[in-house]
């Protein structure tokens, strides 16, 4: 059975699409059949994968409001054994729209339920927000990854984060687990991030992952081409840490990662 994991914080700009994006590519590469679920209006991990959300007739917006089968809108992304559920901008109605249905927190659960049998992993890129889609998409995960920069305002909000977390675990989803803190846009030169590095793992200890992601070029250049990291730059910083994400994953899940 397959793990559905969700990649959340409210606090944008903490390289949370990049990580979903990178993350699943990884996985794929690792030979783990992983399926990435865009669960964000703006798309960009939709257009990450090389898909023109403008050409996206339907999403998983219209298989959460009308009832689509999700199966029929799954896209190949041309990385071999990565898949992806895309989004477009009508995803920001849905909340609107979801505002008056029966198990309003369950759609996405709902819609996903089935694919736990064809993919190893499923990777749900949250947008940045605590809104109705959010709290759908940790309704329906088994874990969470929560991505923090290595920044001043990096522990701003997280607080609420756990906090939500907490309510989900208690109202809505007791099986979720937060699968892990995962330190992103690391600079070594800088003390202050190294500060931050050291604070996270003082207060959050074995929640935080061994894997840090550095501050990288190659990583940010990459989705303008459409391509996630290991398929842009293989032997670059960013692209090494995010395999190295997806073996810790792995052994964190009992599995044994296939190198070649």
């Amino acid at each position: 059975m397959g793990k559905i994991i969700a990649i959340a914080n409210q606090k944008g700009g903490v390289g949370k699409t990049t990580t979903a994006m990178n993350l699943a590519a990884s996985l794929a590469v690792l030979e783990y059949k992983t399926l990435i679920i865009d669960a964000d209006p703006q798309a960009n991990t939709t257009s990450g994968l090389g898909q023109d959300p403008k050409a996206v007739n339907t999403s998983i917006y219209e298989c959460m409001v009308d009832g689509i089968d999700v199966s029929e809108i799954i896209v190949s992304t041309g990385i071999a054994n990565l898949d992806l559920v895309p989004s477009h901008i009508d995803l920001v109605g849905a909340e609107v729209e979801m505002i008056n249905m029966e198990n309003r927190e369950e759609k996405m659960k709902k819609v996903i339920s089935g694919l736990t049998d064809v993919y190893d992993f499923i990777i749900i890129d949250c947008s940045p927000s605590l809104g109705l889609i959010t709290i759908n998409a940790l309704t329906a995960a088994h874990s969470v990854i929560i991505p923090v920069q290595c920044e001043y305002f990096a522990l701003e909000g997280l607080g609420k984060l756990l906090n939500t977390i907490k309510i989900i675990q208690t109202r809505l989803n007791p099986d979720l687990e937060i699968e892990g803190i995962l330190l992103t846009m690391y600079d070594m030169r800088l003390r202050l991030s190294n500060q931050v590095v050291e604070e996270v793992r003082v207060h959050f200890k074995k929640m935080v992952f061994e894997t840090i992601i550095p501050r990288n070029v190659r990583l940010s250049e990459a989705p303008s081409f459409g391509l996630p990291a290991i398929a842009f730059d293989a032997d670059g910083k960013g692209a090494i840490a995010y395999m190295n994400l997806a073996a810790e994953i792995a052994q964190r899940n009992g599995l044994t990662t296939v190198t070649n």
